[in-house]
């Protein structure tokens, strides 16, 4: 007789940042989750070295901010020099008070944060993980999909999900099996990434600020990360053998402008082609990719991690929404792909256009570009805030013109024993207001989500204040993953986008 299939309601394959997320969301909003991975363990060494105040605000959520900050620190400004050892341009961390919270921009050491993640996910009693196993083959029929899944001794077994989830890399197994395609955004750049860890005496010798060299015969990137952590992103020169780049000697023979082996121990080394790639859909029926399966871009904003961890957030509550209206909510599902998408592609047309600046390859151009970017800043050194880099979502569960939707809403920190918005109000759908309403709006607004009211007198920095006067509203409808569904100027207008909104979701 035939073994029964374990049932769960979403399987996630793939147990780095975002699969853990992922699976941390899901398990704490009670849905019956197995996650898999073919390693049994952190990969020990750092890849992302970026995360952000959105990001740290997920992890709060799961209660996890204090621990994983253990392991970050604020982000250093980023110089830019330019083909001629001028300063040209200069990205830095906005400053306090801080509107989502928290440090908005921060590095970070990946392996702990990892941990950290793994650790919490293994004691959630609806969420089994699954080591060592990797996906043979993934089908689906209009019920389920079916996994089946083979571990390390050969062993193998077949589960069944309501949905499943593909956080599984760059190479992504589950893409494949769903046909998902990316498409290319036309970048393509051999790099090699270099972290050292370095000892007090290469401490004294290097930058003390993040430096973007802009430089014609070799772009790279220093980035200063957690106590002795360094990594250099290192462009390659034609006829250069990545191979050989990434070996030890390779490493230190362009190591040695700024350090030698006696003032550092290399702890990883590896060459890589940047790319821009995004999935052209992100979901095949009860597939979804997400992080590195769904999209990739160059690492020049440091949002590599931040994309996937984003992707995860914006569709496990929808998946949550609609496994438990028993599938009358299906169709929000397929908000996820156009939101996520169109940001994706947004932000790493951003991007491209700061590797623009720094790959400059062409000397005259090089000192072209930098006299354009001083001339533009009127002969001064602009500082532009990085996370006023990241845009808005413009599609997809939103409602209104006001250039508040789509944006992250504020988070601040309230005089009621110092906490933060979210600790008092929650992460599902909020209706946050600057003034009590009418009884009759409030109720209304009550039966569908948290309502709370937060008056300038409430918070302790006047963040939230100040947002609301930008704005021109005076209350928001917040959906569970943050962002701003929309505003209303007054209670009148907010009956009315209670209207669209309970039309939306039913639509959804």
């Amino acid at each position: 007789m035939a073994t029964p299939c374990e049932q769960f309601e979403v399987a996630i394959v793939g147990f780095g940042p975002s699969g853990a997320v992922a699976a941390a969301l899901l398990g704490q909003a009670g849905v019956r989750t197995l996650v898999v991975d073919r390693s049994t363990d952190v990969y020990d060494r750092p890849r992302a070295i970026a995360l952000d105040h959105e990001i740290m605000r997920v992890f709060q959520q799961l209660g996890l901010d204090q621990e994983i900050s253990r392991y970050c620190e604020p982000f250093t400004p980023s110089e830019y020099f330019g083909a001629d050892g001028a300063l040209i341009k200069r990205l830095a961390t906005a400053q306090p008070p801080y509107p989502l919270g928290h440090v908005p921009s921060m590095v970070f050491t990946q392996p702990e944060v990892e941990r950290v993640l793994r650790a919490h996910v293994a004691d959630l009693p609806t969420v089994t993980v699954a080591l060592g196993q990797r996906v043979e083959a993934l089908t689906q029929d209009a019920d389920h999909a079916t996994l089946s899944l083979v571990d390390g001794q050969g062993a193998a077994r077949s589960v069944r999900a309501s949905y499943v989830i593909g956080c599984d890399g760059a190479s992504s197994t589950v893409r494949a099996a769903a046909g998902i395609v990316l498409d290319d955004l036309q970048f393509d750049e051999p790099w090699l990434v270099v972290d050292v860890l370095i000892n007090e005496r290469g401490m004294a010798r290097l930058p003390q600020t993040s430096v973007q060299y802009c430089e014609p015969a070799r772009p790279c990137t220093y980035v200063i990360g957690p106590g002795m952590h360094r990594r250099w992103e290192i462009a390659l020169l034609p006829g250069e053998d990545p191979a050989w780049m990434a070996s030890e000697e390779g490493a230190w023979s362009v190591l040695q402008r700024w350090l030698t082996p006696d003032e550092g121990r290399l702890w990883r080394q590896a060459s890589y082609r940047f790319h821009a790639l995004v999935a052209h859909t992100w979901r095949h029926g009860r597939i979804f990719i997400a992080g590195d399966a769904a999209h990739q871009q160059p690492p020049f904003l440091g949002q590599g991690m931040c994309q996937g961890v984003r992707d995860v957030a914006n569709l496990t509550w929808k998946l949550t929404a609609a496994l438990r209206s028993g599938g009358r909510h299906d169709a929000l599902l397929d908000s996820y792909g156009i939101e996520r998408g169109a940001h994706v592609r947004a932000l790493t047309a951003r991007i491209k256009e700061i590797g623009a600046v720094i790959c400059e390859r062409d000397p005259d151009r090089a000192r072209a570009r930098d006299a354009a970017l001083l001339a533009a800043a009127g002969g001064d050194i602009r500082t532009v805030t990085r996370q006023d880099m990241i845009p808005p979502l413009t599609q997809g569960l939103l409602r209104g013109a006001s250039a508040a939707v789509g944006t992250l809403f504020p988070q601040p920190r309230l005089r009621q024993d110092g906490q933060l918005l979210d600790q008092v109000a929650g992460c599902g759908w909020r209706v946050v207001s600057q003034a009590p309403l009418p009884a009759a709006v409030a109720q209304r607004a009550a039966a569908r989500a948290r309502l709370v009211v937060v008056g300038a007198d409430d918070e302790c920095d006047g963040v939230l204040a100040a947002w609301f006067a930008r704005r021109a509203c005076t209350v928001a409808i917040v959906r569970p993953d943050h962002y701003v569904y929309g505003v209303a100027a007054h209670p009148q207008a907010l009956a009315e986008l209670l209207n669209q909104w309970e039309d939306d979701l039913a639509d959804h």
